[in-house]
């Protein structure tokens, strides 16, 4: 795999993102927080990082939601995946949101959401009057039905 250098400025305690194991693809990020916040159920959030990061060109960062988090508490990220453009130069912060029926808390340190890295290409639109046939046409939005 690939690697690129990305400049990062931490300004919370907390270490810098890091793969976990050889395969993983996603950064965990924690939480800076200067108390322990607690989330409602249905309530949303948004969390700081303290992590500020400056991509290279056609690169954005995806905020992504913890399994862990969302099948043990119910936590996870709305707006999912979101991202980070590679001219953005504020704080990564994340929206968690709690799904569970009971109230969850949210620690300094916490592993709150998973950041990747991914290259992108720029589209360059063409306005035409119809679009060539294929054997799938319109259909969507589970028109294939079940298998």
């Amino acid at each position: 795999m690939q690697k690129i250098s990305i400049n990062i400025v931490n300004k919370s305690a907390n270490e810098l993102p890091a793969y976990a194991t050889v395969g993983s693809v996603g950064m965990d990020l924690r939480a800076n927080l200067e108390a322990t916040v607690t989330l409602m159920p249905l309530e949303r959030m948004l969390i700081s990082t303290g992590l500020f990061i400056q991509l290279p060109d056609n690169y954005e960062a995806q905020i992504r939601p913890r399994s862990g988090l969302a099948v043990k508490q119910g936590i996870t990220c709305l707006n999912t995946p979101g991202t980070i453009d590679s001219d953005y130069r504020g704080e990564i912060k994340v929206i968690l949101i709690n799904l569970s029926n009971e109230p969850q808390a949210i620690h300094h340190g916490d592993r709150i959401a998973q950041m990747v890295i991914a290259k992108v290409e720029k589209a360059a639109l063409f306005l035409v009057d119809q679009l060539n046939d294929t054997l799938r046409g319109e259909g969507g939005f589970g028109h294939t039905g079940k298998h």
